[in-house]
């Protein structure tokens, strides 16, 4: 499985993130999920 930055989990963590209710450390190693995250919250994207 590859998440892209249109997953909906992908999504889910970057609101939660920039709401800050977790913080990047918490996403979990799930595939290239915190890969995609990171990226999408360094970039400033959505």
């Amino acid at each position: 499985m590859k998440f892209t930055k249109d997953s909906g989990l992908v999504r889910v963590w970057v609101n939660l993130i920039k709401n800050g209710y977790r913080k990047l450390e918490e996403v979990p190693k799930l595939y290239n999920l915190k890969e995609v995250v990171t990226e999408i919250i360094e970039k400033g994207d959505k």
